[in-house]
């Protein structure tokens, strides 16, 4: 659906994007990921052709971008603006008519997308009366409303509560089942291992990190394990220890048995781990620690930073 190849971008005294390239597949959920002035704000001012890229070249749907494209693409930028005299409807459909809807199928569409978010009474209100959530889902319906094919949010799930941060996920998620591509960008890890598909990982600049959520996580397990086990956490971990590298934590769980986090050094065996733990303790259980999103984005933007 897009493919960003090699794209570069320059302003007085900063380098925005330097050399990035990324592949979002049709039909998928994908994560622009990256601290802030990372850069990823500027890629989708490109994608979305506010401003264009000193080198690279981004595709689009099988063609090179162009100015035509944004009717098929559905924006929602992080800085948010309504006209807050205007009629929440009135205002709508002014926007839906700029996608190419007709007043009529606009009016049709919005109140079905209204009723859906529960704000259907607020139609004829002022937008200075609604609240910041119900602005937002506003905007965001403004945005899908049109049907494009690639759908971008920048930190969508902002100043939302858990309720209505889940109603808009299950809403990305349904878009995505009904044919549309989505990328969103955001610091919520949380909401990344929830709906995301894919990510990238952009940091000063660079593409440092891509992939599926999935072989990611895979590729960061490196040999750290949990064991559950009942007897003395403090000497199992003593026992343990010319076995294991890094940091390891002890957790007294409800059912009063201890969980240990562990890393077994390159050179060790895990076999001899469970030999030891066995000895020691009753052990229950051993598993890989598969990492969670967040813990992969500090540790990949630490070493990018090294």
């Amino acid at each position: 659906m897009l493919k960003v190849e090699n794209v570069s971008k320059s302003y007085i005294g900063h380098v925005a994007l330097d050399n990035v390239s990324l592949n979002v597949p049709e039909g998928s959920v994908y994560g622009l990921l990256g601290p802030n002035g990372a850069g990823k704000t500027t890629l989708i001012r490109i994608v979305n052709h506010i401003t264009a890229p000193d080198s690279g070249v981004v595709y689009f749907n099988g063609h090179q971008l162009n100015a035509n494209d944004v009717y098929d693409i559905g924006y929602l930028p992080e800085e948010r603006g309504l006209y807050k005299k205007m009629k929440v409807g009135e205002q709508a459909v002014f926007f839906a008519r700029l996608k190419g809807l007709s007043r009529y199928e606009a009016t049709i569409r919005l109140k079905e997308w209204f009723d859906r978010f529960g704000i259907l009474d607020w139609w004829d209100r002022k937008v200075e009366e609604l609240s910041k959530g119900m602005a937002q889902k506003v905007q965001f319906i403004i945005t899908v409303l049109h049907r494009p094919r690639l759908l971008i949010f920048d930190e969508p799930f902002s100043g939302f509560d858990p309720i209505n941060a889940k109603l808009l996920k299950d809403e990305i998620l349904r878009l995505r089942d009904m044919g549309s591509t989505i990328i969103f960008s955001t610091h919520n890890m949380s909401s990344v291992e929830e709906i995301c598909d894919h990510i990238t990982l952009i940091n000063k600049s660079k593409n440092i990190l891509s992939g599926s959520v999935d072989e990611i996580r895979n590729n960061y397990v490196r040999n750290k394990y949990v064991l559950t086990f009942d007897g003395d956490g403090n000497q199992l971990l003593d026992d343990l220890s010319p076995l294991l590298i890094g940091q390891r934590t002890l957790t007294e769980m409800d059912n009063g048995r201890v969980s240990a986090m562990i890393k077994v050094a390159p050179n060790s065996s895990l076999r001899d781990v469970i030999s030891i733990a066995n000895e020691r303790v009753v052990l229950r259980s051993i598993n890989e620690a598969i990492p969670s999103m967040n813990d992969i984005f500090i540790e990949a933007v630490q070493s990018s930073n090294s």
